[in-house]
């Protein structure tokens, strides 16, 4: 199911002197869609402004104005969820770029904040050189870079710091 609408009338006038490469095929605003596997609904994605960019060397998608995305599981209870100010998506190269706020909240309950994330689905990697910080039930770890599984539930945190509780022995 997709909702889409645009109010932005002078926004294709503005556009016609462009060359084609560099308007996009669909201009979608207020966005929210349901993903299903099987008939079971497993994904939830809201964005106020979506665009398609078809007729470029590399196809892609942009969402200028940030993006939203719940994974759920078969009770409709959020498992994970991913937000950001920006997305890009390289359709040929299957790589997602996501910038300003990135907040990442992974089946353990992990929250993972960074300023700059990268999703490659052809290697099933995400990764960042950016400032992380992951907040979990007993510890905070901070670092400058880190990779992980799309899962992001084995991660390496580059150059890692973080406050980590110590039992004191008796």
């Amino acid at each position: 199911m997709l909702f889409a609408a645009c109010h932005h009338e002078s926004m294709m006038e503005v556009q016609e002197d462009k060359p084609r490469e560099q308007i996009p095929v669909l201009v979608t605003d207020s966005v929210m869609t349901l993903i299903s596997d099987s008939g079971v609904t497993r994904y939830r994605i809201e964005t106020p402004l979506w665009l398609v960019y078809d007729k470029t060397k590399d196809p892609f998608q942009e969402f200028p104005k940030g993006v939203y995305l719940e994974q759920f599981d078969e009770d409709l209870t959020v498992q994970a969820s991913l937000k950001s100010d920006y997305a890009y998506y390289n359709e040929t190269k299957q790589i997602w770029i996501l910038k300003g706020n990135v907040h990442a909240l992974n089946r353990k309950g992990e929250q993972f904040d960074t300023p700059n994330l990268n999703w490659n689905q052809q290697t099933h990697r995400v990764y960042s050189d950016s400032v992380i910080h992951i907040t979990r039930e007993t510890s905070i770890i901070e670092g400058v870079g880190f990779e992980s599984n799309e899962e992001m539930s084995k991660y390496t945190i580059k150059n890692p710091t973080g406050v980590f509780p110590i039992k004191e022995e008796e």
